[in-house]
């Protein structure tokens, strides 16, 4: 366990927001958890765990629980099929990499998503047509008031886009410690068909794409499109893709005729808000040191010595631009604080 007093929380946000917490408590065990749990009012807990998912607007005034718990290991396997145990603490990315290099597919599609892994589950990450709810199996997670250990399954965890019991109705109640997920070892089921994937694998040579291979397509395409954390400061996607009616699409379509959109549901339609925000003209808008990133406008950036309240700022002109524009509402898909 590590405990720092007034620490500074700008290498523990991938925003690189210069906040600091009065008190920053790194576990790294379930006992430790339990223990800063018990000596704790959890009211008084900011709970972090890779920073990937949130701005950073204020000091904390009260303690920060850093989840620091690592380990991966094989629960069991069949021929055909592994489950796999991986500790919230650990890097997502470096999770996706082991699988690979063990030939378990259902991942891949995930690669160099920001973050560590007991937070994907919060927002259901997904990427290129793949959620984590595809191969979440359960979950594990300690009551925070109770401090009981609790298994959630798959739908127990109420799995929606960008959405889950922990970001909904339970948030704020529950620290996931460990997730089990169902990947293949062999026929793997590939997707290749949305975004640009194909495009890249065909730009790279390959023909009979392998696992390995679209994961090294991803994250070619992440890499021309989106800014390294470490280089320049950011969350990744910042807003929702915003879903509205057949009939909303159908007015949009008189005046934005090429507006990109994909079919949800039979009235429900997903917008890419990326294609929103650069239509409206904000690609590589910038403000100081915060910034609407030049290649990718669904992403937000801080240039160096941005605050969370200029990324704000940003983010709310945005909304406000589109939204008179297109008449649709931007959602973050980051937790702001």
């Amino acid at each position: 366990m590590k405990i720092l007093n007034d620490a500074s929380l700008k290498s523990y946000n991938t925003f690189g927001i210069d906040v600091k917490a009065k008190r920053l408590i790194s576990v790294e065990t379930i006992g430790e958890l339990r223990e800063v749990l018990k000596n704790n009012y959890s009211e008084e807990l900011f709970i972090l765990g890779g920073g990937s998912n949130m701005l950073l607007t204020r000091d904390i005034p009260g303690t920060v629980l850093h989840i620091a718990l690592r380990g991966k290991k094989i629960v069991k396997e069949t021929e055909n099929e592994v489950f796999i145990e991986i500790m919230a603490g650990e890097n997502w990315h470096e999770s996706v990499l082991w699988t690979l290099d063990n030939n378990w597919g259902g991942f891949e599609n995930l690669s160099l998503i920001p973050g560590n892994t007991g937070t994907a589950p919060i927002q259901n990450i997904g990427a290129y047509g793949v959620e984590i709810k595809d191969t979440l199996v359960s979950l594990n997670a300690i009551d925070i008031q109770t401090l009981q250990m609790n298994k959630f399954s798959n739908s127990q965890c109420e799995f929606a886009y960008r959405n889950s019991i922990f970001k909904s109705k339970e948030k704020g109640r529950y620290i996931i410690t460990s997730i089990i997920f169902r990947l293949s070892k062999t026929n793997h089921t590939l997707h290749t068909n949305y975004g640009t994937i194909q495009e890249a694998l065909t730009g790279m040579g390959v023909k009979n794409a392998s696992i390995k291979d679209i994961s090294n397509a991803v994250i070619k395409i992440r890499q021309e499109k989106l800014p390294d954390p470490k280089e320049i400061g950011n969350s990744g996607s910042f807003f929702k893709n915003p879903v509205i009616s057949a009939g909303e699409l159908a007015e949009l379509q008189k005046e934005f005729p090429n507006i990109p959109h994909y079919q949800v549901s039979q009235n429900e339609i997903k917008i890419p808000a990326g294609w929103l925000i650069e239509a409206a003209g904000l690609k590589g808008y910038r403000e100081g040191d915060a910034g609407v990133h030049k290649n990718q406008a669904l992403v937000l950036v801080n240039y160096g010595e941005a605050s969370g309240r200029d990324i704000l700022n940003l983010a709310n002109k945005v909304q406000t631009k589109v939204y008179k524009l297109f008449h649709i509402e931007l959602h973050p898909e980051v937790n702001i604080f």
